[in-house]
């Protein structure tokens, strides 16, 4: 079930994952870890629930990850305080709407730190111009949690009442960075976390008079934060979505040293090692580029071997992981090369067997 945490037990579970991380890293002969703690409440900026209709009630389920039944959900101690408000004032909303009702099946949050909400409601049935008008007069009523917006999503249908997107407010070393995070795209889910994750790399960046290239840059999360650290930044994300709200992003925070383009990591390895350019990135001129340190955030699968080879090519390495035995996996290529400076543990995700860690890595 969906229970609250004491701070004894977050303690307990996250030195059971440092040492995790800590053994996977150790045959690399890495440093000690710099380790950033969560919030044992309230960090998780995204949830999504089944809604379960039983009768004249209807109700929230989440299943059991090993049993796999579901068991009733009146609130997410994980999730921030506004997802935990909003999730009892939608059912209450709808439970006497039949057209809002009928056949709903799911709830999707997505928030931010400032009170700005994308609520996704999905149904077993196409909507039509009265769900329209009903869920405009829900939005209105909804402002009163603060900036709230809803979407209707069925199959091979979409319908958006105002905006799809939030905007967050990282507070980075003291400044304030803005991203547009749009619904149903990848977002780092604890933002009081992922600010860590970004203060650690600039730090192990510092300032660097070369470029940075990053792969699987997403909508910017990095990218546009570690601009001030280097000449210029070229991005790499293969989701089109992700590509254009990191260009927003880029226009959003006035930043005009930051590329992003659309290319898959192994497709940026071949033109890397001498591969002509996609006829669409003609203008990109990868030559003017000094690239000294490679930025990578890769899928849980890690980096392919091409990927690896390329990225030994670069004196500095930041390896940004949510999988530290992919991770350990590419390190045992990469220490032939380069050694770890510096390495992280980042509890994204707590009460999870989830791990993200970060290591810098140095040419020999």
């Amino acid at each position: 079930m969906a229970v609250a945490h004491t701070q004894a037990e977050y303690r307990v579970q996250f030195n059971e994952k440092k040492r995790r991380l800590e053994a996977l890293l150790t045959p690399f002969a890495a440093p000690a870890l710099d380790c950033f703690e969560s919030a044992a409440e309230h960090y998780r900026m995204r949830a999504e629930f089944r809604v379960w209709h039983e009768g004249d009630d209807l109700y929230y389920v989440m299943f059991n990850s090993d049993t796999k039944e579901k068991y009733r959900v009146e609130q997410l101690p994980a999730a921030n305080r506004l997802i935990n408000q909003l999730m009892p004032a939608i059912l209450d909303y709808v439970r006497d709407k039949p057209n809002l009702r009928q056949r709903l099946f799911q709830v999707d949050f997505l928030t931010t730190t400032t009170n700005e909400a994308v609520i996704s409601l999905l149904y077993h049935r196409q909507l039509d111009d009265q769900w329209q008008s009903e869920i405009a007069v829900m939005r209105n009523e909804f402002q009163k949690f603060g900036h709230i917006d809803f979407i209707g999503r069925a199959r091979k249908q979409k319908i958006v009442c105002e905006r799809e997107a939030v905007t967050e407010t990282l507070h980075i070393d003291g400044r304030p960075y803005y991203f547009e995070h749009i619904e149903n795209s990848f977002t780092q889910p604890n933002a009081t976390v992922n600010q860590r994750m970004i203060s650690w790399a600039k730090e192990v960046a510092k300032n660097s008079q070369r470029d940075l290239l990053e792969l699987y840059c997403g909508n910017g999360n990095f990218s546009i934060p570690l601009a001030e650290s280097f000449r210029r930044v070229f991005g790499t994300e293969i989701s089109r979505t992700s590509v254009q709200s990191a260009q927003h992003n880029i226009a959003l925070n006035q930043v005009e040293n930051v590329r992003i383009e659309r290319l898959a990591a192994e497709d940026c390895s071949a033109i890397i090692q001498g591969g002509e350019l996609p006829g669409r990135l003609k203008d990109l001129e990868l030559n003017t580029y000094d690239f000294g340190t490679v930025l990578v955030d890769p899928p849980r699968a890690g980096l392919d071997q091409d990927t690896v080879a390329m990225v030994s090519q670069f004196d500095h390495i930041i390896y940004i992981s949510c999988n530290p035995e992919t991770l350990a996996e590419n390190l045992s290529t990469l220490q032939k090369t380069h050694q770890i400076e510096r390495a992280a543990f980042f509890d994204q995700f707590p009460f999870t067997p989830h791990i993200e860690a970060g290591v810098y890595l140095t040419r020999k």
